[in-house]
Order: structure tokens, then C-alpha cells, then sequence
């Protein structure tokens, strides 16, 4: 009789601690996110990486080891180092083309207005992501591969802003003078970036680029009617 007391008080306790463990609070079950979710949390880890460590921090295995996931997850999404520097610009670049057909919509029909809004956006896209962009953008030219991603980025970006300016310019915009406004956007966003200047004297004189190049267009139009009255 004493023995199958005893052996029930010691049944009974391990019972009672097995519950009390139960309903101690214990680490949480990482959540299993979709393929887009997990996509988007790598690029945010990645940014991160970049913007302490540089591009020459970031390796598909520090980005595992930083978002808590194994290397076959971040392999799954970017194969190679240079795709995930790839999507990182891609990223940026789909922001930066939101953003800028967001204030396009919402500007006066003027070229004034048009050019300043263009210019807002330029600026405030890369002000929003830090100089982590500038480590990016040169990371790009380290293969053909990836100076083609960067170039078509900017193609799509340069056909919005030739699309936005048309209405301004009799003459076609030339693919020079889009490129040179490119040249310009870079340079002053990335100097604003680096705190060599302001934001606000960046927008402004990337909206006079703008404007002038704008200029341009409609003057060798204006040359081409005359031209052809001639």
C-alpha cells in the first residue's frame, strides 16, 4: 500500500510539473511567411547589411545569417551575389518610378510644376533609402550583366519623364538630353545623400535641368517647322 502511494505522488508530480512547463511561455514558433513576404524581408535584411557594412559586407551568407534563416532560403530567392545586388536596384528603381508617377498625377500642367515634381521625387527617393544606394549603384558595374540591369531601370525611368515633358515640347526630346538629366538626378540626389548639399537646392537645380533641357527640345522644334516652311 505505501509503495502505490508513494508511486502515485510521484506520478502526480511530474504530471503537475510537465503542466507547469506547458504553461510556462517558451519560444515562439516562427511563422512561416509566403514566398512575396519572405522576398520583401530579405531585401529589408539586405538594405540593412548595406547600410552598416557596406556592399562589401553583404554575401548571400551574412543575409541568412542576419534574417535567421538557412542559406537554401536566401538561395532559393538570389542565386549569385549579383542577382540579390540586382533586385536590391530593381527595388529602389520600382519605388523611385511609384513615386515619381504618384507626383506626375498630382502636378499642375505646367512645365514648371512638371519639372519640380520630377525633381522632388528623384531626390526624395534616394534621400528615403540612404547612401546605401551609392554602394549599390557602383556594385552594379562590377559585370555587364549588371550594368544592363541598371540601364534598363533607367530606360524606364527616362520614358516616364520624356512622357511627363512631351505635352512642353514641340521637338522631340532627345535621348541625350534625358541622359544628361539622369546624369544630373544621380549626382545631385546622391550629394544630398552625403550631405555635401541640401535637398531643397538639389530638387531645384535638377528642375532646372529639367526645364532647360525641355528648352532644348522645343527650340530644335521650333528650328525643324521653320525648316520646313523654308
Amino acid at each position: 500500500m505505501a509503495k502505490t502511494y508513494f508511486w502515485y505522488i510521484a506520478v502526480s508530480s511530474d504530471r503537475s510539473a510537465a503542466q507547469a512547463q506547458d504553461r510556462e511561455p517558451g519560444p515562439r514558433r516562427r511563422q512561416r511567411l509566403s514566398r512575396q513576404a519572405r522576398n520583401r524581408q530579405l531585401l529589408e535584411v539586405a538594405w540593412g547589411i548595406v547600410r552598416a557594412e557596406g556592399t562589401e559586407g553583404l554575401t548571400l551568407g551574412r543575409l541568412a545569417e542576419r534574417a535567421e534563416v538557412s542559406k537554401p532560403v536566401v538561395y532559393d530567392h538570389f542565386a549569385t551575389r549579383p542577382a540579390l545586388l540586382a533586385a536590391l536596384y530593381r527595388d529602389f528603381d520600382d519605388r523611385q518610378i511609384a513615386l515619381m508617377d504618384e507626383a506626375i498625377a498630382a502636378s499642375a500642367p505646367t512645365l514648371e510644376d512638371r519639372a519640380a515634381v520630377i525633381a522632388a521625387a528623384s531626390v526624395d527617393c534616394v534621400l528615403a533609402q540612404g547612401r546605401e544606394i551609392p554602394g549599390v549603384v557602383a556594385a552594379l558595374a562590377s559585370s555587364p550583366e549588371l550594368e544592363q540591369v541598371k540601364r534598363s531601370c533607367d530606360a524606364i525611368v527616362m520614358e516616364r519623364c520624356r512622357a511627363a515633358l512631351a505635352p512642353f515640347a514641340p521637338g522631340e526630346i532627345a535621348l541625350s538630353g534625358l541622359r544628361a538629366m539622369l546624369g544630373a538626378a544621380e549626382a545631385l540626389s546622391y550629394a544630398a545623400a552625403i550631405g555635401e548639399i541640401t535637398a531643397a537646392e538639389a530638387q531645384e537645380e535638377l528642375a532646372q535641368t529639367i526645364v532647360a533641357m525641355v528648352g532644348r527640345a522645343s527650340d530644335r522644334g521650333t528650328r525643324t517647322a521653320a525648316d520646313r516652311r523654308g
